[in-house]
């Protein structure tokens, strides 16, 4: 199936036309799949492109296909794992913000697939509104970024705040952090999608890897 632009394995169909289309590969999503199905997909995308990357693999799933892929590097607070050709031309600048300490599992995803992707990226993690006076010292990193990522469970007020300082697009990750009216993220959610700065755009509740990827699109321009 080749020439369809896609190579089916039976239990998947794997875009390797997707780099074509997109500029990047198609990402192996690891929840769900067994060792066995990773090493088949990993092993095929190796030879079709020089970047494979897999997102949410748990550290016992890396060290099992570590045996079977040795070249396999592994981000263990970004789950993600990656082989092949780290791009080290790097461009723009992306700026990842989180509110909370709490945040940085979700933020380090969007940061390294930024990294290993060919970005600029600067980190300014635990700058919450509970705290807002912090932010401030980080005011010249902020409105200097081509394109700005904020992480934030709770209320997510940060993402509306930073809006407000630029001219730049700004990508909300609501997180799953908070208490029991945050609904596991909805509240965090929904705060974003109803920010009164224009200039934000939201991806789903932890999110940080569609978050990275869309940051990149905006980022090679």
């Amino acid at each position: 199936m080749k020439e369809k632009g896609f190579i089916d394995l039976g239990f998947a169909k794997l875009d390797i036309d997707r780099e074509n289309r997109r500029g990047l590969p198609e990402i192996v999503y690891a929840s769900g799949k067994t060792i066995s199905q990773l090493k088949k997909i990993v092993e095929e995308f190796r030879g079709h492109t020089d970047l494979v990357f897999i997102s949410r693999l748990l550290p016992n799933q890396y060290k099992t296909l570590k045996k079977e892929i040795p070249s396999l590097k592994y981000f263990s607070q970004a789950k993600i794992a990656f082989c092949g050709k780290e791009r080290k031309q790097k461009q723009g600048n992306v700026l990842v913000l989180t509110a909370g300490t709490s945040d940085v599992n979700v933020a380090e995803e969007a940061a390294v697939f930024l990294e290993l992707t060919g970005n600029n990226v600067e980190r300014v993690y635990d700058v919450g509104v509970a705290g807002i006076h912090r932010l401030d010292f980080f005011k010249k990193k902020i409105v200097s970024a081509k394109v700005i990522i904020v992480v934030a469970g709770m209320e997510a007020a940060l993402a509306s705040i930073v809006s407000g300082l630029v001219a730049v697009p700004v990508i909300g990750v609501p997180t799953s952090v908070g208490y029991g009216a945050s609904f596991k993220g909805v509240a965090a959610l929904l705060g974003m999608m109803n920010s009164c700065s224009p200039g934000i755009t939201v991806v789903n509740i932890d999110n940080g890897l569609g978050a990275g990827y869309f940051a990149h699109m905006i980022n090679k321009w």
